[in-house]
């Protein structure tokens, strides 16, 4: 096949998915596919110059901003173009978290507490109880992703500090989410949409940085964080997370393929945050799990093509 893997964008996220989109070009390539690496600035540049690929899909490696939040799924949805992984609406429900939390505990999911602070507010009452009754607790901005701009804080100070780098990770974003830190485990479960339908958790992944919490600093540096999979949990932990994995995905309305972040204990999950475009770099956990389950990164790849390019989308 001839496909476009479209990489880079605009977000603070790019250099993960520059990363992401040289690795998919280079595994697709080796599967005999002719790829073509599109550095894209903007929605509407990329289908301006659809034409001129003469390709039959996108790989979308974009992470972050309008490259995983609905916008540019919407976009080759209007121009009838194929391409990987969740539709508009999914990405959209899972880029903004606050929306994405109020899915899962429609849905009787576990999720911690926390609350939504919008841009120019000071940390309120609420926020003050959750940090005295857990003692730590974790703030992102609400549409961010690789831990860009995600604190620990343990002080009011902190929190406020926190809060505060949400807006100077992510320029546009208007909300930041404030949780209570889970302690225990962070584990994480890649979910596979197989071509016959079946949609299945792929082998559990135990995160374990050697110090501190998994910051981007540790996601991203060689050596600061050790990756088990198989995660090593009991069989009805293992049971009990693949299928939260599988619920959360499918709660979101996500397809073909995601990456579902938990923290907590084997007897006590919470469900953070589902990825419906994770990073695909060689320090990315989706391309360890499916190697777990028995499959290259290539045919990984190709099998969420496959998947993707046959969802009938909105057109």
């Amino acid at each position: 096949m001839r496909i476009v893997v479209a990489y880079g964008g605009t977000s603070p996220e790019r250099e993960v998915s520059l990363n992401s989109g040289r690795a998919v070009a280079e595994a697709l390539s080796a599967m005999g596919h002719s790829v073509l690496l599109e550095d894209v600035v903007s929605p509407k540049d990329f289908v301006g110059k659809w034409p001129d690929f003469d390709a039959e899909g996108v790989f979308i490696a974009l992470h972050g901003d309008w490259g995983e939040d609905g916008r540019f799924q919407t976009c080759l949805d209007a121009y009838c173009i194929p391409y990987t992984g969740s539709g508009p609406e999914a990405c959209m429900f899972a880029m903004d978290k606050t929306v994405g939390r109020l899915l899962f505990s429609v849905n009787g999911l576990p999720i911690p507490e926390g609350s939504t602070i919008k841009k120019g507010e000071l940390p309120g009452l609420r926020e003050k109880e959750m940090l005295g009754k857990y003692g730590s607790l974790i703030v992102k901005p609400n549409s961010g992703g690789s831990t860009v701009g995600v604190t620990l804080a343990k002080t009011e100070k902190e929190l406020r500090e926190g809060i505060d780098s949400c807006w100077k990770a992510y320029t546009h974003e208007d909300k930041a989410l404030v949780e209570q830190y889970i302690p225990g485990r962070e584990i994480t479960v890649p979910v596979w949409e197989k071509e016959d339908g079946e949609v299945i958790a792929l082998p559990a992944i135990d995160i374990r940085p050697h110090i501190g919490f998994y910051d981007y600093k540790n996601k991203y540096t060689s050596g600061c964080t050790e990756y088990i999979c198989p995660a090593g949990l009991s069989e009805e932990a293992s049971r009990k997370i693949g299928n939260l994995a599988v619920l959360a995905h499918k709660s979101l309305g996500c397809r073909s393929y995601s990456r579902v972040d938990f923290r907590g204990t084997e007897e006590d999950l919470y469900i953070l945050e589902v990825n419906t475009a994770p990073g695909m770099t060689s320090t990315s956990l989706v391309p360890k799990s499916a190697k777990a389950y028995g499959l290259q990164f290539g045919e990984f790849l190709e099998s969420v093509i496959k998947v993707s390019f046959n969802i009938k989308r909105r057109f």
